[in-house]
């Protein structure tokens, strides 16, 4: 009952966050969290870690966010054995966007979120060897 709970409060704040008026920072932690989904879901994708770096600083984000983000992502990803938790309000945009890209996942298939992302992560993510 509790999951149930949590689930609707996260598909409630994922509403805006899907319909792209999330805060910066939100929006930032989708497109890592998407950046390392591919990486790791599409085959011959890469991703170079200072181009997540620059894309912060591009949008305005303090110093240290993408390492913030990254250990969130990998703190819930992994159950806590790597990464290193972070303050309440990323984890919960790492949850949001985390069941956001499985919806779109799921909804469109792999292959289709694969190719996707090529448009929606250009500059963040390319193909290995490139």
């Amino acid at each position: 009952m509790r999951m149930g709970f949590l689930s609707t409060g996260l598909l409630l704040l994922a509403g805006p966050a899907l319909a792209g008026d999330a805060p910066p920072r939100a929006s930032y932690v989708t497109m890592v969290l998407q950046a390392f989904a591919a990486k790791v879901e599409c085959p011959g994708t890469d991703l170079v870690y200072q181009d997540l770096v620059q894309k912060a600083q591009q949008m305005q984000l303090p110093d240290g966010t993408t390492e913030k983000v990254r250990k969130a992502i990998a703190w819930m990803h992994t159950g806590g054995k790597m990464g290193e938790k972070q303050d309440d309000d990323l984890m919960a945009e790492v949850a949001v966007a985390t069941q956001a890209t499985d919806m779109d996942q799921r909804r469109l298939g792999m292959p289709s979120w694969c190719e996707a992302q090529k448009t929606n992560l250009a500059g963040l993510i390319r193909s290995k060897g490139g």
